[in-house]
């Protein structure tokens, strides 16, 4: 597992719901009227703007109902036309672990499976 993700998504989250309290701020609404408005609870919505745990579909609920300037400021990690050259317009359909030698060994009975 990546070590930086980890550390890092607490930061990520923390920014997400300071950007979700500026955007609400921006709009002169308070919190009781976007929980209100998007169905989620009061506390829930402060959870979100403190960076706290929350659903995804919280946050999708709250960032659309401040309109989707938020969404759209995400990047997009669609194929790069270079990709798409080299594979010659299709797309990957699936993964292959970083270690080819594990995946090529046989199979045994009561061994864990691999990711």
């Amino acid at each position: 597992m990546d070590t930086q993700y980890v550390t890092s998504a607490p930061r990520v989250a923390a920014e997400l719901g300071r950007r979700l309290a500026q955007l609400r701020l921006a709009g002169n609404v308070t919190q009781k009227t976007l929980a209100r408005e998007t169905g989620i609870g009061l506390r829930t919505l402060r959870r979100l703007e403190a960076g706290q745990p929350t659903s995804l579909d919280s946050f999708l609920r709250t960032a659309l109902a401040l309109g989707d300037a938020l969404l759209a400021a995400l990047p997009s990690h669609g194929i790069r036309p270079i990709e798409r050259v080299e594979r010659r317009g299709s797309e990957r359909q699936r993964a292959r672990p970083k270690n080819a030698e594990a995946s090529n060994a046989p199979w045994t009975w009561n061994q864990p499976p691999s990711d």
